[in-house]
C-alpha cells in the first residue's frame, strides 16, 4: 500500500540538467518545512551526493540509486516512494521498465514524454495493470503538454459559464514563446525518428491525431503544417513544432473525460507570426525551419540561469460555438518553456498526486483528466503560471 511507503516523491535522474532544475524547486518550495518527503535517484550515489552538496540540499534529504538497466534497484525505488517523477530520457529508450513496474506495483508517475508513438505502446502494455494496482501513470507533465491540456480545460469550463456548453472547435495560439527546447527534446525528437525509420507502422501513429485514443477516431483535423493567415487574429501564423505531441495528448483527454468536449472536438495548434508582410515572411520562414533536425545540444545541456529566468511563453486559446459565439482564454509561463517552467510544472504534478490521493483512479492518463483544477490552482499559486479568461 502507498500509505506505508516511507517516500513522497523521488526524482529518478537528479543528476541531469532538468532533474537538478526539479530538485532545486522542491528543495526551495518544499524541503524547509518538511509538506513533501522527496529524494534524488541516480545511478551513481557518489555523483547524487555530489550534486546534492553542490546545490546547498540539505544531507537529510534522501539518495537513491537506480539503474534504468537494473530491474531489482528500479522495483526498489519504486516500492519505496508514492510517486515516482522521472526526467530520464528519451523514455523510448530508458523508461519501459521503470513504467512498467509503476503500474505493477501501484506507484504513481510523472513524466515530461513527448513522444506519441512510445506512449501508445505504454498504453497498449500497461493500462491494464495500472488500473488493477491503482497506480496513476501520468504522461507529458512539462510544457508539452500542460499549458494545452489545461488550458483547453480551462477554456470549456469558462465555455459552460459564458455559453452554457462546452465548445466544438478550439484553436492553440502561441503568441510568444522566448526559450529554448531541452536536449532532452532534442534527444527524444532524433530517437523518435530512428525508431520510425526502422518501424514504418510508428509513422502512422505520428501522423495519428487520435493516435493515443484507444481505437477511437474523431472528425478530419486541421493539418497545421502550412502558414496561414488567421482572419479572427488579424494575423499570420505557422506550424508549431509541439503541436504533434500536444493535439494527441488533448484528444486523449476528452476521451478520459468522457467525450465532455464532445466526439466532433476539433483542434489545433499554431505559431502567431503576426500581421502584414513581414508576418508571412516570418510564418513561412518558421514552415521551412529544419534546424530541430540538426540541432547539436545532448541531454544535460540547457540555458544558463539568466536566460531561464528572462524566458516566457504566451499561450492563446480560442473556443468557437456553432452558433459563432466564441471564448477566449490565455495560458502564461514567467520562465522559459523548455527548463525553468517546466521543472516547476513537473514538480508540482506530482505534488498535486501526493496531496490528492482519490483523485483519479489508476490508469494512464494525461494531466487535464486526472489533476484537472486542482493542478491548475498549484501552478498558479506555486509555479508562475496563469490562467486567464480575456476579453473577445
Amino acid at each position: 500500500m502507498q500509505s506505508n511507503r516511507k517516500l513522497d516523491i523521488v526524482v529518478y535522474g537528479a543528476t541531469g540538467f532538468t532533474g537538478r532544475l526539479v530538485a532545486e524547486y522542491l528543495n526551495n518550495q518544499y524541503g524547509v518545512n518538511g509538506q513533501v518527503k522527496w529524494a534524488m535517484a541516480g545511478r551513481s550515489h557518489a555523483k547524487l551526493e555530489a550534486v546534492r552538496d553542490e546545490m546547498g540540499i540539505a544531507s537529510d534529504v534522501p539518495l537513491v540509486v537506480a539503474d534504468a538497466t537494473d530491474s531489482e534497484s528500479l522495483n526498489a525505488m519504486v516500492l519505496s516512494s508514492k510517486v515516482i517523477l522521472t526526467t530520464v530520457g528519451p523514455y523510448q529508450l530508458y523508461g519501459n521498465e521503470l513504467v512498467a513496474a509503476c503500474a505493477a506495483h501501484g506507484t504513481d508517475y510523472v513524466d515530461l514524454c513527448g513522444e506519441p508513438a512510445w506512449m501508445h505502446q505504454m498504453i497498449a502494455a500497461h493500462s491494464a495493470a495500472a488500473q488493477a494496482s491503482g497506480a496513476r501513470i501520468v504522461f507529458s507533465c512539462g510544457f508539452d503538454s500542460i499549458p494545452f491540456d489545461l488550458g483547453v480545460l480551462f477554456l470549456q469550463q469558462t465555455a459552460e459559464q459564458q455559453l452554457g456548453a462546452m465548445v466544438p472547435r478550439v484553436k492553440g495560439r502561441v503568441r510568444s514563446m522566448k526559450g529554448t527546447f531541452s536536449g532532452g527534446t532534442l534527444a527524444s525528437f532524433r530517437a523518435t525518428m530512428a525508431a520510425a525509420g526502422k518501424d514504418r507502422e510508428l509513422i502512422n501513429v505520428l501522423r495519428n491525431p487520435f493516435a493515443l485514443t484507444d481505437g477511437f477516431s474523431g472528425p478530419d483535423q486541421p493539418l497545421g503544417n502550412k502558414p496561414e493567415f488567421d482572419e479572427a487574429l488579424q494575423s499570420w501564423i505557422a506550424p508549431f513544432v509541439m503541436a504533434s505531441i500536444n493535439t494527441k495528448n488533448i484528444h486523449r483527454s476528452n476521451k478520459l473525460l468522457g467525450h465532455a468536449y464532445g466526439s466532433n472536438f476539433v483542434y489545433d495548434e499554431m505559431l502567431v507570426t503576426g500581421p502584414g508582410e513581414r508576418g508571412e515572411a516570418i510564418a513561412k520562414a518558421v514552415a521551412e525551419d529544419n534546424s530541430m533536425a540538426s540541432d547539436p545540444r545532448q541531454p544535460g545541456e540547457g540555458p544558463s540561469l539568466e536566460e531561464r529566468i528572462n524566458g516566457n511563453y504566451d499561450v492563446l486559446l480560442v473556443g468557437e460555438a456553432s452558433d459563432g459565439r466564441s471564448v477566449r482564454v490565455s495560458v502564461k509561463g514567467d520562465m522559459d518553456p523548455g527548463y525553468g517552467s517546466t521543472s516547476k510544472m513537473i514538480a508540482e504534478s506530482a505534488v498535486c498526486l501526493v496531496k490528492n490521493p482519490d483523485l483519479a483512479a489508476g490508469g494512464i492518463w494525461t494531466p487535464a483528466p486526472a489533476m484537472g483544477e486542482a493542478l491548475i490552482k498549484r501552478l498558479q499559486a506555486n509555479a508562475g503560471l496563469t490562467f486567464t479568461v480575456e476579453d473577445q
